[in-house]
């Protein structure tokens, strides 16, 4: 598929040591450029940024872009596809674009925490050089309006853990939107293009790089600001319903043991699923519920959709 590229001032001189990789649809990844720009000057020339528009097909968007690069003193490349890829091939089309030895795959829809994130990251490259390593997710700079608060309350259980946490299942807790890889570990264990749409290639991706590298878990957080409300979420949960079910075939041993996979086995013996599926949805969605009750349904929900997949 035939590709534009638009480049920042610095991209031709800079010798990167670290590719951030970047993947959008239809989000605007100006703010999060804008944050990283700060650090541009104590890099000096060695970490990269690669965007890859995959098919959003906003000229208003790609016109902005086009001039904030402009002016970035970081290195910047920007691809810009005319139709979607999707996730795996994006992923994997931004490391072929990469010119360091590390790569950061790091969400449109996050914000550092910190205003020395990616200086962490290239003074971990430089000391431990790890294989393998996620910095992890924090909600401080999420929103907080009601519509976004099943989401909410889904993500401080589930995706907000601590770093010493995390490292207890390492293979478990790792998603593409903070994630260190280094390149000959992302060249022996690609994303694979079999799965579509949203959900589980990352945590694949990981169960299979942990029988062979180690994983580490560090404190580098940044915010994910991408929140949904019920509906978007059930959304996705659909959407990623054959991917579950493909993970579970490639890893049995470690997805058998997952809690939405057993609750799947338990749901697939029910009577009427269906019908009771459309009532775990309306309990999320029904915003005169408590928060938790609503979360529950949700997480209910998705088990009984992976229970059709499995």
């Amino acid at each position: 598929m035939s590709a534009v590229l638009t480049l920042s001032p610095t991209w031709a001189a800079a010798t990167p040591k670290l590719s951030v990789l970047t993947p959008f649809l239809r989000d605007d990844p100006t703010v999060l450029l804008e944050m990283l720009e700060r650090e541009a000057i104590e890099l000096n020339g060695s970490v990269e940024i690669i965007l890859l528009d995959d098919g959003t097909g906003d000229v208003e968007l790609t016109a902005r872009l086009t001039e904030q690069l402009a002016g970035l003193s970081l290195p910047v490349c920007l691809i810009t596809l005319a139709t979607n890829e999707g996730r795996a091939i994006g992923r994997n089309r931004l490391a072929s674009a990469a010119r360091g030895q590390t790569l950061l795959f790091l969400d449109s829809d996050m914000r550092p925490d910190t205003d020395h994130f990616l200086e962490t990251w290239a003074e971990l490259v430089r000391t431990r050089d790890p294989a393998v390593a996620f910095g992890g997710f924090s909600l401080l700079q999420a929103p907080t309006d009601a519509k976004f608060a099943v989401h909410r309350a889904l993500a401080a259980a589930s995706e907000c853990v601590p770093h010493d946490e995390r490292a207890k299942q390492p293979e478990k807790y790792v998603y593409t939107s903070n994630l260190l890889v280094r390149r000959d570990v992302f060249e022996a264990e690609a994303f694979d293009p079999g799965f579509t749409g949203w959900g589980w290639e990352d945590v694949e991706w990981a169960m299979r790089v942990a029988r062979r590298f180690d994983v580490l878990h560090i404190d580098n957080p940044a915010t994910h600001m991408g929140l949904d409300t019920v509906q978007s979420l059930a959304g996705k949960y659909e959407q990623s319903a054959p991917n579950f079910a493909r993970m579970a075939q490639r890893h049995p041993e470690i997805v058998a043991a997952y809690p939405s996979h057993k609750v799947a086995r338990v749901l697939k013996r029910v009577p009427g699923l269906p019908l009771w599926r459309r009532m775990m949805r309306g309990g999320a969605e029904a915003d005169w519920l408590p928060v938790k009750a609503r979360a529950f349904s949700l997480r209910l929900y998705r088990a009984a959709l992976y229970a059709d997949a499995i």
